[in-house]
């Protein structure tokens, strides 16, 4: 039987100083988790580990990660950040990849002003570097971004990518009455049919409206499932930011609703052994 696994969520102190995304008057997100923070939560839900992300663009949040990864037996891999930019962190590359528990990066493409930015000469090293090092790129961007992605992994078609948070469609617009899901999922069904890319199934709550309810995501998550397949999707809390819209079991509650009518041994691969694969867990 596959472990369970949280394929995305997050551990910080913003105390550290280099979590410059994070609004300072935020009473959820602006104050520290740890893992013992989250362990009832993931008894209560039957979840057997977690795969934690980075959320600071600095080499030495990933080195806190890894050391807190380090004393959490719940924490089964982590994936981290170095500057795409400076390829002189080769070899921080090489050093935390040898950290048994260090699956792969995260570099902040969503906070980027430039589009085009993952497409520049200058940072072209770390992907091949990635690929040389067997380790995981965690694609994380917003709708404009999908154009771009398709072109860097049908470029490098041995990169191991997963898509996080189902490239974070528009779910409160389209609640709105806007028309934001075409030239998403377009862009989805492309990536899908022309790339390996897998797909997290995680943050779309976040996503929402206030007042949302299951079926204002259920478009977007019926579409990741059909274009990839459950073995290409991984079910992800995206924990603490998740309690934005839905405490940890309400999103995980919801998650299962929505997947409520694939087979078990889908509904499997979804919540755990994709992300068992992808990042080598367990």
């Amino acid at each position: 039987m596959s472990l369970r696994i949280d394929a995305h969520q997050h551990y910080w102190r913003p105390s550290r100083g280099d979590y410059d995304w994070m609004p300072q008057d935020n009473a959820i997100l602006n104050r520290p988790y740890v893992p013992g923070d989250l362990a009832p939560l993931l008894e209560d839900c039957g979840i057997s580990g977690t795969v934690v992300v980075q959320a600071a663009a600095s080499v030495a949040e990933t080195e806190y990660l890894l050391g807190v990864a380090d004393g959490a037996d719940s924490i089964l891999g982590m994936v981290g950040w170095i500057d795409f930019e400076d390829a002189g962190q080769l070899p921080v590359l090489e050093r935390l990849a040898a950290h048994p528990k260090f699956v792969g990066v995260r570099p902040m493409i969503q906070d980027i002003p430039d589009v085009d930015w993952m497409l520049r000469d200058d940072v072209q090293w770390a992907y091949q570097a990635l690929i040389d090092l067997n380790l995981t790129f965690d694609a994380l961007g917003f709708p404009r971004h999908l154009p771009n992605f398709h072109r860097l992994l049908t470029r490098y078609p041995t990169l191991r990518t997963v898509i996080d948070h189902g490239m974070k469609p528009q779910i409160a617009r389209a609640m709105a009455g806007e028309e934001v899901f075409a030239d998403w999922a377009e862009g989805m069904g492309k990536i899908a049919e022309d790339t390996g890319a897998l797909c997290k199934l995680s943050g779309l709550v976040t996503e929402a409206a206030d007042g949302w309810q299951v079926d204002d995501l259920r478009p977007f998550s019926d579409h990741i499932l059909e274009v990839l397949g459950p073995a290409r999707v991984m079910w992800g809390s995206d924990w603490p930011v998740c309690r934005l819209q839905s405490e940890y079991a309400g999103w995980h509650n919801t998650a299962q609703s929505l997947t409520a009518d694939l087979s078990e041994a889908a509904r499997a691969d979804v919540f755990g052994g994709t992300a068992t694969r992808f990042y080598g867990l367990g």
